[in-house]
């Protein structure tokens, strides 16, 4: 006898596209004020915020090289759980203080990559794609961070990430593998402020990272004031025509958060800040065509509502699923340097 009617996948993504956004800013209200609501929604959504701990900072080496000074440090964001990062400040400093750069990487073999370093066999192609974020932005007069993220790198995969475990233990306990990286970057701030603000200026604090580093990006800055301008890549799209379209990690999804927002909504927490949308021409996760009708809702719906609606700009890259840095740190520095 013949099925009719939907298959399960299809019928979920049936609903996916049907949904009203409940908490779409309608201009009703002062933009500001949305924002305090949509943050409170994405933090119960994200299971944040978490108990604060003593960070138990500590130096494990310090060395030198022909560009820069470099702390390798760990902290502790939650009771019992530390985060390696490097710290690079520039030899060279157009200014005594630089801004900050915290770099995240996505599903690969680790911050190492941040670095322009290699570690395991997999790593030989890394940086085809322009993801040795840390040493771009100390040539442009940062001060860098590169954090490794939860599970990928030292803190999960040897040496692949391994997100699936950690992501639904999170979720039996009402939290997320995403929120809990979006922790890990607001504790490592609280850091800077603490052991670095002698070497850097603090209160410059921006973010940037690729694929799933651009996803933690987008969140966290959505949710960290303290982030002054961020540079997501290739984690851009609605969530109809991206991770709910296809196989995407389980790092990606927030229960529950379709009902209120979708992607122009985090970007609308953003505003008024500098905020670069980099995206891939022929990016096949995040394709091109969802990404661009939704910057059009951050465009006109919340940049255009805030003090500075040149603030948000999309960069196109000709290629796939990667970082574009010319044109990328081109368009960031135009915006944070005005």
């Amino acid at each position: 006898m013949a099925m009719i009617g939907m298959m399960p996948l299809a019928k979920e993504q049936a609903i996916l596209r049907s949904l009203e956004r409940a908490m779409e800013f309608k201009g009703d209200e002062p933009l500001a004020d949305w924002q305090a609501k949509a943050r409170a929604k994405l933090n119960e959504l994200l299971g944040l915020p978490y108990a604060l701990c003593e960070p138990r900072f500590a130096v494990e080496y310090r060395e030198e090289t022909e560009e820069f000074y470099e702390t390798r440090f760990t902290f502790q964001s939650e009771e019992g759980y530390y985060v390696p990062c490097h710290f690079l400040e520039p030899k060279h400093k157009t200014e005594e203080k630089p801004p900050v750069m915290i770099c995240l990487q996505g599903h690969s073999t680790g911050m190492h990559i941040s670095l322009g370093r290699t570690k395991y066999p997999e790593d030989d192609g890394a940086f085809e794609g322009e993801r040795d974020f840390a040493l771009e932005a100390v040539r442009r007069g940062f001060c860098a961070v590169a954090l490794e993220q939860r599970c990928f790198g030292e803190r999960g995969g040897n040496p692949r990430p391994d997100c699936y475990g950690t992501a639904m233990a999170a979720l039996l306990s009402g939290r997320t593998l995403l929120g809990n990286r979006v922790w890990d970057v607001m504790r490592l701030i609280d850091v800077l402020e603490a052991q670095f603000a002698d070497v850097c200026d603090a209160d410059r604090v921006y973010c940037c990272g690729n694929s799933g580093g651009g996803t933690a990006t987008f969140y966290a800055t959505a949710l960290e004031p303290r982030i002054k301008g961020a540079i997501p890549s290739c984690a851009f799209c609605t969530f109809a025509g991206s991770i709910g379209a296809m196989y995407h990690c389980s790092c990606n999804y927030v229960p529950g958060i379709r009902k209120f927002f979708d992607m122009a909504e985090l970007a609308g927490m953003i505003a008024p800040r500098p905020l670069v949308i980099v995206s891939g021409a022929q990016d096949e996760i995040f394709p091109l065509t969802g990404a661009q009708s939704e910057f059009d809702r951050v465009k006109n719906t919340y940049y255009a509502n805030s003090e500075h609606p040149e603030n948000a700009v999309h960069v196109i890259g000709d290629g796939g699923h990667r970082f574009y840095a010319a044109p990328a740190w081109e368009a960031f520095l135009a915006l944070v340097k005005s």
